[in-house]
Parts: C-alpha cells; structure tokens; sequence
C-alpha cells in the first residue's frame, strides 16, 4: 500500500495501491474492446441498479477464463498490468505458438515465469489443471463451476478458495464466503490466490475518486420523507421503528431475508452454506 502526502485536502488520509510492481505499457491493442457505458439502465432505458453513472472513459480487456484450448502449450508472462474493470491485476502471457492472451494474475506472478494448462500439471502458481488432480490443501482461484465453460468463482482482488477433498467424482471447495460446495473434479482451476490482496485496504480520499469509477451517490434512507422511503420521516435522528425490521425502497424485506429459491436444482451440491 502507499500512503500519500497531504499537499491537497483529498491526499489527506488518502491510501492507495503501489502499482510499482506493474509494467508500465499501453494495454495490447487487439485483446481491447469498447466499453459502453450503460448507468445502471436496461435496453428500454430504466434504471435497474441505482447509483450507476458518469465515471473514466475505460477500455475493456478480453480475459481468457477457460485457457483449455491452449492444453499442454507453455506460454511466458511478458507483463503485469492494471485492469480498470476489475479489482486484481492481470498478466499479458505469450503461448510457443505466438499467441498472446490476457489472464487473471496470481499474486508473486513474475514476468518471465513459464506456466502451462493441462489436465495434470505441475503445481506451481499460475498453472492451471483439473480439481481431480489438485492435492487437498491447495489454494485456487478462476474456478469452473461447469466443465467447458470457463471460470466463474473466485475471481476478485486477494480471493482464493481451498481444496477440501476429491471424491466420487466431485472434489469439495472450501469458497471465500465459507460455504463448501461440490464441483465435477473434471471442472479446470488455476493454482494459487490472486494479485492485489490489499485491495480491501484502499481509501478514496475524496467523493471524486468514487466518481470516477462511475458510482453515484448513495443517499439514506432514514434522511429521506417518508413518501420516499420507508424509513423516511420522524422528528430528529429517528431509528426505523419497523416490526419486521428494515425494508428496500420498495416495501420488500431487507438484510438476513434468505433469497436463494428453496427447490434450486444445484442445493444438492452445497454441503455447508456461507456464515
């Protein structure tokens, strides 16, 4: 982490992520697509996420999550670079056949490392194989969650889950959340936890910088009328005063109302849910 001087009120209190270790470069030009900006609105233009809008102009970077079509070929990591669409870093690697990709980078990836995707491989950060053939105890990240389709879990800044055990065709994967979940041990994972671990130690130091990654202000419920929120009104700081505790601005139940469908097909392979 690095901490900044107060030469302006917003460097004051201001901590951030060193970015030293990163390459400084342009990003590769033909894995880069535009990003649109949407501000939290559906096609027909409503907002369907509140406090969404404005924020930098980005370029999205096109990750490759599944790397199994590149199985059993070496690639190199040429550089460590900073993504504006999501907290860890990522890598630009370089397979023998000349093809370059953007992948998820694991923390202490060097540039120069050698790492490979195949079914069994060795273990070592960055590799990516199996579940069936990952020992128990092994830290992973960009998990399939179904075999083909690539990465879905454990993908954000310091994330890592962990091997519990490889049995009857389901290896059993301790999350970030807590919760032990069963997934098909032919289903891919790469090796080690992600870059950026600090990342949940950063302060903004001003409105401004939340501004410019395109989030809005959030306004409280309890300072609005009561015609806008249910938790509007009263004289003075007045709690929420609800029998059924808080609510959405829309009248719905919020905070420990479960959500999940209680007949969702993939139950079965949750064996312990998250605390």
């Amino acid at each position: 982490m690095k901490k900044y001087k107060p030469t302006t009120p917003g460097q004051r209190g201001k901590i951030g992520v060193d970015y030293s270790i990163l390459t400084k470069k342009e990003p590769e030009k033909k894995l880069t697509k535009p990003l649109a900006k949407r501000a939290g609105r559906a096609k027909n233009g409503r907002i369907t996420v509140r406090h969404k809008g404005g924020g930098h102009k980005r370029k999205y970077r096109i990750i490759d999550f599944k790397r199994t079509d590149k199985l059993g070929i070496p690639a190199k990591v040429l550089s460590l670079e900073y993504d504006p669409c999501r907290t860890c870093f990522i890598s630009l690697v370089e397979y023998e056949d000349g093809e370059k990709r953007y992948i998820l980078a694991p923390y202490n990836l060097k540039v120069g490392d050698k790492i490979i995707c195949d079914k069994k491989a060795e273990i070592k950060i960055g590799n990516r194989m199996q579940l069936k053939y990952i020992p128990v105890g092994t830290e992973i990240y960009n998990i399939e969650l179904i075999p083909g389709r690539g990465g879905q879990l454990v993908r954000s800044a310091g994330s890592n889950a962990v091997v519990l055990a490889v049995e009857g065709g389901y290896a059993n994967i301790k999350l970030p959340s807590g919760e032990i979940r069963m997934i098909k041990d032919i289903c891919f994972a790469s090796i080690g936890r992600l870059s950026n671990p600090d990342h949940n130690k950063e302060v903004l130091g001003k409105a401004g910088a939340k501004r410019y990654r395109g989030i809005r202000p959030t306004v409280r419920g309890s300072a609005m009328a009561p015609r806008d929120h249910p938790h509007g009104g009263g004289e003075g700081r007045a709690p929420i005063g609800l029998r059924k505790g808080p609510k959405t601005p829309w009248g719905k139940l919020a905070y420990g109302v479960k959500t999940r469908k209680k007949k969702k097909p993939s139950n079965k392979f949750i064996l312990k849910r998250r605390k």
